[in-house]
């Protein structure tokens, strides 16, 4: 056991280190690189957007966000405004009626579909809603999200000016209430450096389904879910990759605060593990071999910094020496790059709780980087999914 600590444990728990310190100054390099976005000089938009907002039993938060979404700057006659409403078993269809009619337009995908019949639930609600669509540029938010005024302005220009296929756009939570949801802040921050610096930089291609838009010619380009439709989640991710296969060179990040859309962090730890199980799962069904790896790298680092814990009564002062000095490169590497994005994102307060971020992030990654590749069945808005 000496032998194997010294020969194999030892030089690759440093290894892991010093990659993860790698990607970390990687991605923030190319988030520093990546080019701010401002709305041309006297520029008047032409394209024809239409926002597909899928909502299940959403009665708390529909009614904000379809506010949110009718305030924009962008001339009312330039986009259009599609719920379709999944299955939902509260008010949430009550109160999208209560909109005007010709500024919101409800589709029930209950009448295409019974609860029997998909997996894939929000896939064929876009799916349904895209077909519906009479907009040129398909964009996506959640029933939960609020959006900025100049939010349509923004993707209507940067679409136009930019000549690209598929546009990734900054999310972030507010509201937040306890320590739980200051850490998805934080993490979430990180996450939109990811996003941004890996489509700057061609390195991966990542999104949020909370913002982001595509041509809808390309979502047909490239027969939109087909293929994915088995895997319950990825309609953001998994359709971004097949995109950016199709139209290399067409994909991009629009990088302005005012393009952010706002949501609420989920407020306690089985939500939160429910949420991020979702997201792990789908994990080995990308497309990018370098988003594996990566994730791979990342959840190996964080595996070893626990192991090397756990091997301090055995190894004495070494293994305190390897934990230390993986606690310490890992917390200054996300320290400056966190803080980079918190300034960004104009949440300077958010890094009050860095240390205790921290710990939890080693220990979320490590328990839903495992659990996502074993536990395949989940619950998600009162369905079991498989």
């Amino acid at each position: 056991m000496t032998e194997i600590f010294w020969q194999i444990y030892l030089p690759a728990a440093v290894g892991l280190t010093v990659i993860y310190a790698l990607i970390i100054a990687t991605y923030r390099k190319g988030w520093k690189a990546l080019p701010h976005f401002d709305i041309p000089k006297n520029y008047q938009a032409q394209t024809k957007i239409t926002v597909i907002i899928p909502a299940r039993n959403e009665e708390k938060n529909i009614g904000e966000c379809l506010q949110s979404v009718l305030n924009q700057s962008l001339s009312p006659d330039l986009y259009e405004v599609v719920v379709i409403d999944d299955h939902s078993a509260d008010d949430t269809a009550k109160i999208i009626r209560s909109f005007p009619a010709d500024r919101v337009k409800l589709l029930s995908l209950a009448d295409y579909v019974s609860e029997k019949d998909t997996q894939s639930f929000k896939k064929k609600a876009i799916e349904i809603a895209v077909a519906q669509a009479a907009g040129e540029l398909i964009v996506t938010t959640d029933a939960d999200c609020l959006v900025p005024e100049n939010w349509l302005q923004l993707y209507a220009a940067f679409y136009e000016t930019q000549k690209i296929k598929f546009i990734a756009a900054p999310v972030t939570f507010h509201r937040e209430k306890n320590s739980l949801q200051r850490f998805q802040t934080l993490d979430f921050h990180g996450m939109m450096c990811v996003t941004g610096a890996g489509i700057h930089t061609g390195l991966m291609h990542m999104c949020n389904g909370a913002n982001m838009a595509y041509e809808k010619a390309a979502f047909y380009a490239v027969n939109g879910f087909a293929g994915i439709d088995n895997i319950a989640s990825g309609d953001d991710m998994l359709l971004l990759q097949k995109i950016a296969a199709e139209y290399p060179g067409r994909i991009g990040f629009l990088k302005n605060i005012n393009a952010t859309v706002h949501t609420e962090a989920k407020p306690d730890l089985t939500s939160f593990f429910a949420q991020r199980l979702r997201w792990a799962t789908k994990s080995t069904s990308y497309s990018e071999t370098r988003v594996t790896l990566i994730l791979a790298a990342v959840f190996f680092h964080c595996c070893s910094i626990v192991f090397s814990f756990f091997l301090i009564p055995f190894f004495g002062k070494i293994a305190l020496q390897l934990f230390v000095f993986q606690i310490l490169i890992k917390s200054v590497a996300d320290y400056i790059y966190l803080r980079m994005m918190s300034i960004w994102f104009d949440k300077k307060d958010a890094m009050r709780w860095f240390l205790s971020s921290e710990i939890l992030h080693i220990l979320y990654i490590v328990i839903v980087g495992t659990a996502g590749n074993f536990v395949k069945k989940y619950e998600w808005k009162g369905r079991r999914v498989e």
